[in-house]
């Protein structure tokens, strides 16, 4: 995997586990983290499953966050 790519998944990586910290519901962020967790996971394995990977962070970015509305 080129070193330029590592870097975008790590970044959307420490995107991703930012949001999900950030997020008001439990189950979202939950999700948000078990998908930066899997990024982070395939860097580090340097695994080829790069079109999969990137669709499950496009799927992750796209969910829309829960906000509370007083």
């Amino acid at each position: 995997m080129p070193w330029w790519l590592d870097l975008l998944l790590l970044a959307v990586a420490a995107t991703l586990w930012c949001s999900g910290s950030a997020n008001a519901d439990d189950v979202w962020s939950l999700f948000q983290k078990l998908i930066a967790a899997v990024a982070l996971a395939v860097v580090l394995l340097g695994g080829r499953q790069i079109l999969l990977e990137l669709a499950a962070l496009g799927l992750a970015l796209w969910l829309p966050s829960a906000r509370r509305f007083q």
